[in-house]
């Protein structure tokens, strides 16, 4: 079994910065996938943002440029930094990780809002 616990969420002015962990722990050396995916109440949960363990990285058109997603190995935790972010950008916000026997993980969500 994989636990994630997301954490740095807040309220942020427009054109601010937020940085979001997700910390891991158990059978984490089967990971295959880890993703940032964010959703407004009523609407689906959309992915944003992937790493893959050679370190590639993925990311939708709307935060490419202002979103980075990154692992720390040696703390066991993936981060979204996320900069110049917009109204649009309030969401909950999860961290997601998938391993290789199809399993797939999800952590509580922490909410991210954007305004003045």
């Amino acid at each position: 079994q994989v636990q994630l616990v997301e954490s740095g969420g807040g309220l942020v002015q427009p054109g601010g910065s937020l940085r979001l962990s997700c910390a891991e722990s158990g059978n984490i050396a089967r990971l295959v996938l880890r993703d940032w995916y964010r959703q407004v109440p009523g609407n689906q949960r959309d992915r944003i943002a992937r790493i893959v363990p050679s370190g590639k990285t993925e990311y939708v058109e709307s935060v490419k440029g202002r979103f980075t997603i990154a692992r720390d190995s040696a703390k066991s935790t993936v981060f979204l930094q996320m900069n110049s972010l917009k109204s649009e950008d309030t969401a909950i916000y999860y961290c997601h990780a998938r391993d290789n026997m199809s399993g797939e993980y999800w952590g509580q969500g922490t909410q991210v809002t954007v305004s003045s």
